[in-house]
């Protein structure tokens, strides 16, 4: 891997300092550190650098699985931890909060959207499938505080 097409078109690398040709030079040669790289986190998933790529590299795919082999490890953003909590607590990524039931008041629609929010069994299943699958262990989400455990971060 050489051209770089991938680091160049990368959304992420203009704002950050990722680069995907080295992340994928580290891949190639087997270099484990790149578990504990923050840097995997930072890719957005847009498939950019495959579409661009004239060798049909799936940079992105690498990526997804690195971050699931990572996460296994415990090397997991505190970033997506954190989402990971409130899927978990509350059944979103982003939980409604005041400004958005007044926005959508506003906007003539109910102020609790017909999710998780207004149905507490559908919920109840998500947290039941997080505990059967056990991805609340995996992000470290104690049901004692609906928190997340303290950890170093990595």
């Amino acid at each position: 891997m050489q051209c770089g097409k991938c680091t160049g078109s990368c959304p992420s690398g203009r704002i950050t300092g990722y680069r995907t040709r080295r992340l994928m030079n580290k891949v190639q040669s087997g270099d484990r550190s790149i578990l504990e790289d923050p840097d995997i986190w930072l890719c957005t998933t847009c498939y950019t650098c495959y579409e661009r790529c004239p060798r049909e590299v799936k940079t992105t795919d690498v990526i997804r699985a690195l971050r699931n082999v990572a996460a296994k490890e415990g090397h997991m953003s505190k970033a997506h931890r954190a989402t990971a909590m409130y899927v978990i607590k509350t059944g979103h990524a982003v939980p409604i909060n005041d400004a958005t039931k007044k926005l959508r008041k506003k906007l003539g629609l109910s102020e609790i959207p017909p999710t998780t929010h207004k149905y507490p069994e559908a919920l109840k299943a998500i947290q039941d499938i997080s505990k059967k699958m056990k991805f609340d262990k995996l992000v470290g989400f104690d049901w004692n505080t609906m928190n997340l455990e303290d950890r170093e971060e990595k």
